[in-house]
């Protein structure tokens, strides 16, 4: 498949968010997410958020080791993305820290799903939040957003 290129000059870094003890229903969403920057041609640097062993791997990890872990990841971005479908405490965490270091972010919801009134009533201009209907919608968002930064 073709990768679509960002209009930016080259691979932009995008840390992925999304509920990990919160619950991992969405996990075949954050694999879709994450195929999806693949092929725009972004590197996803929190590529752990899709992976269906993480729950054994972050089980082997210190709470302190996990929060380097992805702050220091989050420094390296260019962008967050995040789906806020399933409320988690650390994707919003996530989210704040991405606004004060001022990374642009992209907070993705399913339809009609109770969305925080701190996502949805942030004012912040580095913030665009966008419920998707579908797959294919879902997709062209993430790459409309990719091709802005």
């Amino acid at each position: 498949m073709e990768k679509i290129m960002p209009s930016g000059q080259g691979k932009k870094s995008i840390f992925l968010s999304g509920s990990i003890r919160g619950g991992r229903q969405l996990l075949e969403t954050y694999r879709f997410i994450y195929d999806a920057l693949e092929e725009a041609g972004a590197e996803v640097l929190s590529w752990h958020v899709a992976d269906p062993e993480l729950e054994k791997t972050e089980s082997k990890m210190t709470e302190q080791e996990v929060y380097a872990r992805d702050l220091g990841l989050l420094e390296k971005s260019d962008a967050l993305i995040a789906e806020v479908t399933v409320p988690s405490t650390g994707v919003g965490y996530e989210i704040c820290r991405a606004l004060v270091r001022k990374i642009p972010v992209l907070c993705l919801h399913m339809p009609d799903v109770a969305v925080s009134s701190m996502v949805l009533g942030n004012p912040d201009t580095l913030m665009e939040v966008r419920s998707y209907p579908d797959k294919e919608a879902l997709k062209e968002i993430i790459i409309d957003f990719i091709r802005a930064l």
